[in-house]
């Protein structure tokens, strides 16, 4: 009985990792950076387009990410990608109701759609980190 069930475990392991080991996408992940001082981007989404696919990858507050197509890291099918961020704000005036926020762009706005950013990546079964840097926003004066 105890080799059956030792049998029957390995048998499971086995089938889990084969099927973990089929997976089409690639792992994929890496840090944005600002290209005036390196320092992170802290807030927002890293997001990746390909026709009508989407893939996002929250940024950690040390500027990194991990990217996601149907769960938060399962990472890219193998493909082009147009790359852009949203979300990259930061509060200036705390709301006191949903629509009073006061919010201004941490990024220049040419990075906050896919075709503006200039970015793009080539994923291959290999690609595993993609590193990117992105300019400030730079308010308008009046």
């Amino acid at each position: 009985m105890k080799v059956l069930n030792v049998f029957l475990f390995c048998l499971a392991a086995g089938l889990l990792s084969a099927l973990v080991g089929c997976s089409p996408n690639v792992g994929l992940g890496g840090k944005v950076t600002f290209s005036d001082d390196g320092s992170p981007l802290t807030a927002g989404t890293v997001v990746f387009k390909r026709g009508n696919e989407i893939s996002k990858g929250r940024l950690k507050p040390d500027g990194t990410f991990i990217v996601g197509t149907m769960t938060n890291a399962d990472g890219l099918e193998p493909g082009t990608y147009q790359v852009y961020i949203t979300g990259a704000e930061k509060e200036l005036i705390p709301a006191t109701t949903v629509s009073d926020a006061v919010m201004e762009p941490l990024i220049d706005s040419k990075f906050t759609r896919s075709d503006t950013s200039g970015l793009t990546i080539e994923v291959t079964k290999t690609t595993r980190k993609f590193d990117f840097q992105v300019e400030r926003y730079v308010p308008q004066r009046r």
